[in-house]
């Protein structure tokens, strides 16, 4: 969404300063928040600066001489389309000039989207005839079974990025904010889980490669904002990634060898 622009004093007027407001899930921003400049990751005192009457200038960062925060005039389907792409400046805008706390219930939608695609193909291999078997228990608790399974391997790559960043650079996570900040960066950088359901859905020849896709973009986006939170170099997020992998197949190994489908 662009508004008017003036050209000689860089300012934007909006029709309605509340549907720009909008845009921010909190409904207003504090001016005690410390925000960041998407270009250079420098903190800014404010996003831009209100003149009433719905014109509002964006605020240029001291540090690289840009808009701080150039997203907050877009649309939000181009801000996603830019998510998507996995570019450092809109994670920049997401995770720290944004008021988004849907973290824990994208999680749990995630998990169960993971569940359901585990729990299908295990449907599908099995052999049993029975009209009835489909609305047994059983049937339920293995839904069950793959949510726990997929959920213990989540924490298990948690567990793996955060004890690798601990052992090489614990001077990132000082504070239980930190920890619980770069958490919620990571949960929701998984928002790629959500295309397990469509993946299905649609099921063809190549589903199989859409899903090991799908599992490379998670993972590009975990690595983004690893990247973007810590402020830190991709030697180290690609290696906190990995060891987080290391992790999860740890988990999945010991799973197979007490003989569980997963």
């Amino acid at each position: 969404y662009m508004g008017e622009r003036n050209p000689e004093a860089n300012e934007v007027k909006y029709p309605s300063q509340e549907f720009f407001l909008s845009l921010f899930s909190s409904g207003k921003m504090e001016k005690s928040v410390c925000y960041r400049c998407i270009e250079c990751s420098t903190k800014a005192s404010e996003l831009y600066k209100d003149y009433q009457r719905g014109v509002l200038r964006i605020s240029i960062c001291k540090s690289c001489q840009k808009p701080v925060d150039k997203y907050i005039e877009y649309d939000p389907v181009i801000i996603l389309i830019n998510a998507i792409l996995c570019k450092a400046q809109v994670y920049r805008h997401i995770l720290f000039n944004t008021k988004i706390n849907i973290h824990g219930k994208l999680c749990i939608f995630c998990l169960l989207c993971e569940a359901y695609l585990r729990w299908l193909q295990l449907q599908d291999s099995s052999q049993s005839t029975d009209p009835d078997d489909l609305i047994r228990y059983a049937k339920e608790w293995d839904f069950y079974r793959m949510f726990g399974i997929a959920s213990l391997e989540q924490t298990a790559f948690l567990t793996g990025i955060f004890t690798a960043l601990w052992l090489v650079k614990s001077a990132v996570l000082k504070t239980k904010a930190d920890f619980v900040f770069l958490l919620k960066a990571l949960l929701l950088s998984s928002y790629g889980k959500l295309l397990l359901i469509p993946a299905v859905i649609w099921e063809h020849d190549y589903t199989h490669l859409c899903l090991k896709l799908i599992k490379v973009f998670v993972l590009t986006s975990n690595f983004q904002a690893i990247r973007v939170t810590l402020n830190t170099s991709r030697k180290l997020c690609l290696m906190v990634i990995v060891n987080g992998l290391l992790f999860e197949n740890g988990i999945i190994y010991l799973f197979q060898k007490i003989g569980w489908d997963v």
